[in-house]
């Protein structure tokens, strides 16, 4: 059974962000606060986790489109490839809600192997960079949708809980979560591709 650990995020507790990083290293799955839509997540280092992430989501891992949240842009070369116009367009955008679809790179971990593309996000959420930062890697995760027709996305942390808890390690509380995703923008072409309008401003081209 899922545990909730609740961490604020205007001041997030070191050991509360220990204790979710240790559920990640010793190969769980939490589920966490973004600057969009909770997510569900874990060590992008830990293939049984992985394996366990696509069961859940119903797709093959090496067919999976999970974002990678990266803590910021510094080691951005070991998962992916990008220009300097594409460089300056993420550094002007990120932390915010966007996913960038970016050219994989060469050093992806063997099971992103055959991906030609990744999803990078930065989200502006000092929980979720905080434990990143902690864990030393990327989060490989996903959005946990819903089933509900009217709300695509759960909000609050007690009902994820409720629904989750016998599939995933923790559930983050860090107060209610948006309901809108964010936006994908795919860079692998010539020009910027929106594939998904979401949180993030369109203005930005």
């Amino acid at each position: 059974m899922a545990e909730l650990i609740k961490i604020y995020e205007e001041n997030p507790s070191p050991k509360a962000i220990k204790q979710a990083v240790d559920i990640l290293r010793n190969g769980g799955l939490i589920i966490y606060p973004t600057d969009t839509v909770y997510g569900l997540g874990c060590d992008i280092t830990n293939t049984a986790a992985l394996e366990k992430i696509a069961r859940i989501k119903g797709v093959k891992l090496e067919k999976s489109n999970f974002s990678f949240i990266v803590e910021d842009l510094s080691n951005l070369s070991e998962y992916a490839t990008l220009n300097n116009q594409n460089f300056k367009l993420l550094k002007r955008n990120l932390p915010g809600p966007y996913t960038f679809i970016l050219p994989g790179s060469s050093k992806l971990p063997s099971v992103f192997k055959k991906k030609k593309t990744v999803g990078i996000r930065v989200p502006n959420n000092a929980i979720a960079k905080a434990i990143v930062s902690e864990l030393g890697n990327p989060i490989v995760s996903t959005s946990i949708k819903d089933d509900d027709e009217v709300l695509e996305y759960t909000t609050d942390p007690s009902l994820i809980l409720e629904k989750w808890e016998r599939l995933v390690d923790a559930v983050i509380d860090g107060g209610y979560g948006d309901n809108q995703a964010s936006t994908v923008i795919d860079l692998t072409g010539e020009q910027p591709e929106v594939i998904r309008e979401g949180k993030g401003s369109l203005e930005i081209f």
